[in-house]
This record gives structure tokens, sequence and C-alpha cells, in this order.
């Protein structure tokens, strides 16, 4: 591992370009002549620091005594791929072990030095005043290496991630080797970097990884594009989980290059996408069979003609999720209940021109189905929630929050045939009554989360039986009751019995009070409550001189 001089000096200086072949300083990646620093040509007895680094067959350089040992810089643009400057320039000389520049409170690091990308933990090539340690070589290597086998070393690697990863490829040759070797490079997320990673990082990496990449996830990474995932998807056409979430620079394109290369793809989300249209869709549907997730939500520009594509050639598809789509209609839900058959996840929040067709029709077709949310879709009757009721019994989390016209027939009904439900999301299904709970109380034992907030017509009596239910005494988690004006202290009494109760909402439950709230605490010590008490109104004062009505009162 580099070490650093008194004088805290940064890295090395850059790389000036010279007579030396093409391929000279390969392992920094700068312009191929030889190093210099700001006195002239390094050198070093000792061999530490110094050693002539040029080549004149355009091969990897040549005979040299400076640890030129292969960084995580090889997959980011500073470093190796950066051939215009050279090694990479930290500004602080204690920057350069850090994969992330927060960690030290400075720029410098495998996320900061020039321009702020993950990699470059520090130049490939270190002069000056850097003081490095020997690498290791059969003779002296450290004993950890000594003792256990490289495929041991490696497979103890593969259990990290990156950061790790970077840290280590900097501790010795022997551990940048291992440390960078693609099989340790299987699942990588950026997420946490995500504001530091460009395109030619991508690109770096797949270069680096080749085959051996089955998961990225570049959520939130909005500064890369089209060009860095097509040079992606032909380096790495073995992956199988691409998560795009928020990468907004994205278009048809990337989904067109996935098309061609990435035939064993299964997961994608290009959530939040806003440039993604039908066209992707159709690319999906031709060169990726074998998906079985894809998330489109908040892209509003796909429409029915997309849906109908992706489900033709994607007839393997378990999860779909449009939140937020207004352009999927009920034609688009016939598509998938008539193409794909294996749907176990589907969400449509949002779409508001679905209506109870498109939803019979898919209860009807895919009675695997065990997630669905309709939540914000107003057109939707107790229509759709009795054929889900009929068709569906594997159904364990219903959402359909604001759909108000469902009633308590429906939930009956969904009641006694799911039996499996654990969650519900009932907010703002404002005709429901206490007939809703109690049928949900008897028939459905493994609820753990249940959202009743906003249905105003629930009373201590819909509380009471389902406090009483074998639900909550064995599973109920969560308990969402906010602003229903009817519970009073009583409802928190029946909940006592509720062992694993952990959260419940009491937002604008006016009637509720500090002091039911102690009652329950007492009984469950490690419940979290939400609640909000108004302050109280201040009485009139005694002389009568402030008015007790503000003027527009008077008025009226």
């Amino acid at each position: 591992m580099a070490r650093y001089n008194s004088q805290g000096v940064g890295a090395a200086q850059q790389q000036q370009q010279g007579g030396g072949g093409s391929g000279g300083a390969a392992a920094a990646g700068g312009n191929g002549g030889d190093s210099l620093n700001g006195h002239g040509r390094t050198s070093s007895k000792n061999g530490a620091s110094g050693g002539q680094n040029s080549s004149t067959n355009g091969n990897k350089a040549g005979p040299s005594n400076a640890n030129t040992t292969t960084t995580i810089a090889e997959i980011s643009p500073i470093g190796a791929a950066n051939t215009i400057n050279g090694p990479a320039h930290h500004r602080n000389g204690n920057a350069g072990h850090y994969p992330n520049p927060n960690l030290m409170g400075s720029s410098g690091g495998a996320l900061g030095a020039t321009n702020g990308a993950i990699g470059g933990v520090g130049s490939n090539l270190y002069t000056g005043h850097w003081k490095l340690t020997r690498v290791f070589n059969e003779n002296d290597e450290a004993l950890i290496n000594r003792k256990l086998p490289k495929e041991l070393l490696l497979r103890i690697f593969s259990h990290l991630d990156v950061v790790s990863l970077c840290r280590c490829a900097q501790v010795s040759k022997a551990w940048n080797v291992l440390a960078l070797d693609g099989s340790n490079w299987q699942k990588v997320d950026l997420f946490e970097f995500q504001i530091d990673i460009e395109g030619i990082v991508v690109e770096n990496i797949a270069r680096k990884c080749g085959g051996f990449l089955r998961k990225l996830s570049l959520k939130g990474c909005q500064a890369v594009g089209d060009s860095a995932l097509a040079t992606f998807s032909q380096y790495c056409n073995n992956i199988e989980l691409l998560n795009l979430k928020y990468c907004k620079k994205i278009s048809d394109r990337t989904s067109q290059s996935l098309s061609m290369h990435c035939h064993k793809l299964q997961y994608l989300d290009v959530s939040s996408c806003s440039a993604v249209t039908d066209i992707s869709l159709h690319a999906l549907s031709q060169g990726c069979p074998n998906l079985i997730h894809l998330d489109i939500s908040w892209c509003d520009m796909i429409t029915g003609n997309g849906i109908k594509s992706l489900s033709e050639g994607c007839k393997k598809l378990q999860n779909f999720i449009a939140k937020g789509c207004m352009h999927i209609h009920d034609e688009g839900l016939l598509h998938l209940a008539r193409n794909c058959k294996d749907l176990r996840k589907v969400n449509v929040q949002g779409c508001r021109n679905v209506q109870d067709e498109g939803v019979t029709k898919l209860a009807e077709a895919c009675p695997n189905l065990q997630y669905l949310c309709v939540s914000n879709c107003s057109h939707l009757s107790d229509t759709s929630l009795l054929a889900i009721a009929n068709a569906c019994p594997n159904l364990t989390t219903l959402e359909c929050a604001a759909v108000s016209q469902f009633t308590d027939t429906g939930f009956g009904a969904l009641a006694r045939n799911c039996h499996l439900l654990e969650r519900l999301d009932l907010e703002e299904c404002v005709l429901i009554t206490d007939s809703t709970l109690s049928a949900l109380s008897a028939c459905c034992p493994r609820l753990e989360f249940i959202s009743l907030s906003h249905c105003e017509l629930i009373t201590d009596e819909g509380i009471r039986q389902l406090g009483m239910a074998p639900c909550s005494s064995e599973h109920l988690i969560v308990l969402e009751l906010d602003n229903l004006p009817l519970i009073t202290d009583a409802s928190l009494d029946h909940l006592v019995s509720c062992h694993n109760l952990q959260r419940i909402e009491l937002y604008d439950c006016q009637l509720i009070t500090r002091a039911g709230i102690r009652r329950l605490r007492n009984h469950l010590p490690n419940i979290r409550v939400h609640a909000y008490f108004a302050p109280v109104t201040p009485p009139p004062s005694v002389g009568g001189t402030t008015r007790r009505y503000c003027r527009c009162c008077v008025i009226l």
C-alpha cells in the first residue's frame, strides 16, 4: 500500500509525452512516454519509487523498478483510462486510499480525483514524493499470501463489496490482481456513488468484468446515457439484472442494445426514464425472451401497443410494474392476460383509465397472482374485487387506496376466498364499514399490515373485532388508523392483545387521548405510536377587553 511522505504531497506528477512506444506505461494508461516529475526522469537505487517505464516495441512497459500495479483505476476514467492527463492528480496526500471521498472529506480517492468518478484509487505510476512498499514476490510475500491458496483468497474476495475491493486492490500487486479479477465483480451496485458515476465508468467496468457480471445497479446515475450502456451490452452479455431507475438520459436506444446482446436478461427497471417509449418494449420482446421482471413506472409515453409487443415476446413475465403510466388502458391488461399467464405481481397504481374489464380478465387469466396494486384507479368497482376473490386464491397483498367505489360486498367476498392475505391498503375506501373488518377478522388469519386511514365509517366495534381476531395476536404488525373520527380510546383498549403490533398511526383521530395511548403503551411497551394533538385553545381573558372571535366570525 502506498505510504505518504511527511509533507503530505499528493499524487504522481502528470506523465509527459515522450519517445517511448505506444504501450509504454501500460499499467498507468499514460501517453506511452517516460515518467517525468518536476525534477526530470525519476529513478531510485532501491527500486521503491523510480524505474524507467518506457517501451520501444509498443508492448507493456519494459524493465521497471516502480510499483506500477494495476489498480481500480483501470475501470475508471482516472488513471489508466485517462490518456490525456496521465495518472490522476489527487489534491490531498491522504485521499488515495478511500473509494468514497466523503470518508476523508477530500476530493481525492476512488470517487474523487479530477472528475469525481468511481475508481482512480490512485495513479498506476507513483513517483516523486510517494513512498511505496515493495511488491510481493515469491520470496517475500506476506504470510497470508504464502499460507492461503490463491483460490481461497479469491473466494474470500468474492464476498466483498465494491468499496472493500477497491481498498484491497491497493494493498499489494498480488491483492490487486485478486481484487480486480472479473469473478469478484458479478454483482455491482453503484447507487451509493450515483453522483460520481459517468458513462466512461460504466464502459470501463464492462470491459473489466465482461461476461462475469450478472447484476448491475445504476440506480440514480443520471449522467449515464445510451452510449455507455451500448458498450456495456456488448461486453456484459450475460447480464441478468439491470437497474436503471432514474437514469434520465437513457432512451429506446438502450433497450435496443440490450435486445441485441443481452438475451439472458431477466430483471429490468427503467422506472422514471421518461424518454422510454413503446419502441423499447418492442425491442425487449424480440431479444429478451427470458424477462420475468419489468418496471416501467412513470414512463408516461408507454401505451397499450407497447404492452402488446411485450406480452407477445416475453411470455415468462411474472412481475409487471407500471405506476403512473396514464396511457395504459384495459387493452394493455387484456394483452397481458392473453399472453403472460404466469404473472405473480401487477402494479398499475395511478393508471386512471384502467377499468373493471381489464382487471377482471387479468385476474381470471392469472390464477397465480399474489400481489395486486390498483390504487388510484378510481373507475374500479366491486366487480373487480369479486373477480379477484373468485380467481386468485393465492393473493397475499392488495393495495387499493383511493378506490372509492369498493364496498363491504367486495371485501367480504375477498376475505372469504383469499385466506392468505397478509397486507391490505384500504386507505380512502370511504364506503367500507365495520362489516369489512368483521369479515377480515374471521377469514384472514395471516394479516400483518392493514391501512384503514380516512375510512371514516369505521367505529370502535370494527376495531374490537379486529383486536379479537387470530391474526391480531399472532401476526398483526402495522395498523394505520389516521383520520377515523368515530374511534375512541376504547379501540386502543381492544388492541392490547396484539402482542406483535409494532406501529400504529393515529393522526387526526380527534377522540383519541393521551391517556388512552399511555394505557396501550403499558401493555405494549415497544410499540411506536404516531399521533398528533392540536394545541389547547387558550381561555378568553378575564377582563373581557379582548375579542373572543375574529372580525370575520363577528360578521358571519
